[in-house]
């Protein structure tokens, strides 16, 4: 089973730059898709061609929006987490997914970027909805888990978490301490939703000592061609489902010129006969 995770940055746009000959060479099962940015009378449907999508546009016009694409249809859709901040903006979808030996919940986020305490008004006021969104998805996070255990369901989570929660997950770190997204309190918030028994980083989980591989670079200056990123998307999946990863990574683009997004897919491919307990 191949899952992706795609922040798009505008489907419509990432339609144009090659996203369908993207997803036919790599063939995912799975995509958990974050920025879709569009109406949905204006999605392109020929770029999902073969897969069954599940849309939380939000009512953020040109903003945000949340979507996973599956070859099998869902069993259940849920839109958003009960938030009356955060459902409108469109930052959370997920489905329950037959794999035929047990039932996968998908989930595809999108965190608020966030800003400092550092900057000007807006900066902190940035910064205060991202805190609130921690305090609640945290919560959130832990009743989907368990709930998941309780049925007999696996658990991932994918998407833009927009924080790298290492050293090894930014270049440059040491000047990027007082950056949104690299902040000691988010990197110790994201730290508190995984352990071995709860959720797992599964790209970090096979390539523990890797500096990146980064998903994120900003479209100015030579930060893509010299490879100075950010590894801000990422899979955090229960400990049986991430123990049955076998290899993950980024699709980082062959050129400059070839870039769907500001962002790349994480691609991770997962044996499902690990997964089986009679397999």
């Amino acid at each position: 089973m191949r899952v992706a995770s795609f922040n798009v940055n505008g489907i419509r746009a990432c339609a144009r730059r090659g996203y369908a000959d993207w997803i036919d060479r790599r063939r995912p099962d799975i995509v958990a898709i974050q920025e879709m940015r569009s109406p949905v009378s204006e999605v392109p449907l020929d770029a999902f061609d073969g897969y069954h999508l599940a849309y939380h546009p939000g009512e953020l016009a040109g903003r945000n929006g949340v979507a996973i694409a599956s070859r099998v249809e869902p069993l259940k859709v849920r839109i958003g987490t009960g938030s009356r901040e955060f459902d409108p903006q469109g930052r959370y979808i997920e489905a329950d997914i037959d794999l035929g030996s047990r039932v996968l919940t998908v989930g595809s986020v999108y965190v608020p970027k966030g800003g400092t305490l550092y900057e000007d008004d807006a900066s902190r006021l940035r910064y205060e909805r991202k805190q609130r969104f921690f305090t609640h998805f945290a919560r959130y996070l832990t009743e989907a888990r368990r709930s998941a255990l309780r049925d007999g369901r696996e658990f991932l989570v994918l998407g833009d978490w927009n924080i790298a929660p290492t050293e090894l997950d930014v270049d440059n770190a040491k000047a990027k301490r007082r950056n949104e997204g690299f902040l000691p309190e988010e990197r110790e918030w994201i730290d508190r939703q995984m352990s071995p028994r709860t959720l797992i980083d599964v790209v970090r989980r096979l390539r523990p000592e890797e500096q990146g591989p980064y998903s994120w670079w900003s479209w100015r200056g030579q930060q893509w061609t010299l490879d100075r990123g950010w590894r801000i998307d990422y899979h955090l999946a229960t400990p049986t489902l991430a123990a049955a990863a076998v290899t993950g990574g980024t699709d980082r683009e062959d050129t400059y010129e070839a870039r769907m997004s500001d962002h790349s897919p994480v691609v991770v491919d997962y044996a499902l006969d690990r997964l089986d307990p009679n397999g």
